[in-house]
């Protein structure tokens, strides 16, 4: 019985350690899209073009990105709620086993 307590808890930090980004990874993130918005919108504001056409692709690379965060939010929760429903069941199953092998 003990070993399945030392196994849940050892389970849920791994579990913590693998949801856990290093800094240089959220650094580049973060750089790789600054450098990609910058560009994007020098490359739009640069361009040989009437004011109403850079306005435009302007206005669509602000709706790309807020849509690319909407999407990743999106995802996310989708992928949290799935773990959480496993988690439950995971839960569920543990407790049955434990009740099975304290009646026998």
């Amino acid at each position: 019985m003990g070993v399945t307590i030392d196994a849940e808890k050892e389970r849920q930090m791994d579990n913590q350690r693998n949801t856990t980004d290093t800094g240089a990874w959220v650094f580049q993130c973060w750089a790789s899209f600054l450098l990609a918005l910058t560009a994007m919108l020098g490359g739009v504001a640069y361009l040989p073009a009437d004011a109403w056409v850079k306005a435009f692709l302007g206005i669509g690379t602000l709706f790309l990105v807020g849509s690319s965060f909407s999407l990743a939010k999106t995802l996310r929760d989708n992928h949290e709620a799935v773990r959480l429903v496993n988690r439950v069941k995971s839960a569920k199953t543990e407790r049955l086993i434990r009740e099975y092998e304290d009646a026998a």
